[in-house]
């Protein structure tokens, strides 16, 4: 399964839609600040699952500020990471809740930088961002049907 991971797109939606339309992802995962942004996406793409968290930036009452999915075996937690205190560069509070949710693996964004760390037995990985900064970026993570997972970060 090829899940396309972004993140912090800020109204800035173009490259978003094209890495979709080159690539023909599973499933988007949009992790705040611009989950508006998805609409143009799914205009294009109805049919593609999307999962999406609301940012600090996003008003939408309606969005949760996490979110536990399955996806091919995989136990995935999305957060923006606005209320983990990512931003200070402690991942603690995010593992900690990725743990608390059987998750394996914690996507999240709101520093705006590209990043994987390893956290005990939690794998923390940011897409950074794709709608803003001299190198917007995403994220292509491929799981296996056993949840197994390898993932690539792609410039916009």
């Amino acid at each position: 399964m090829k899940i396309a991971v972004f993140s912090d797109t800020h109204g800035r939606s173009a490259g978003m839609a094209g890495a979709v339309a080159e690539t023909r992802p599973d499933a988007l995962v949009h992790c705040g600040d611009g989950c508006r942004d998805v609409q143009s996406v799914l205009r294009e793409f109805p049919r593609l699952p999307i999962y999406q968290v609301a940012g600090n930036c996003d008003y939408d009452p309606a969005l949760p500020l996490t979110l536990t999915v399955e996806l091919s075996g995989l136990r995935i937690l999305i957060a923006h990471g606005h209320s983990c205190g990512v931003r200070g560069g402690s991942l603690d509070r995010l593992a900690y809740a990725a743990e608390e949710a059987g998750a394996r693996l914690a996507l999240y964004g709101h520093t705006h930088r590209a990043r994987v760390d390893l956290l005990g037995g939690v794998t923390a990985l940011n897409p950074g961002s794709a709608g803003m900064g001299a190198e917007p970026s995403w994220c292509l993570l491929t799981v296996t049907p056993g949840g197994e997972f390898t993932w690539e970060f792609k410039k916009i």
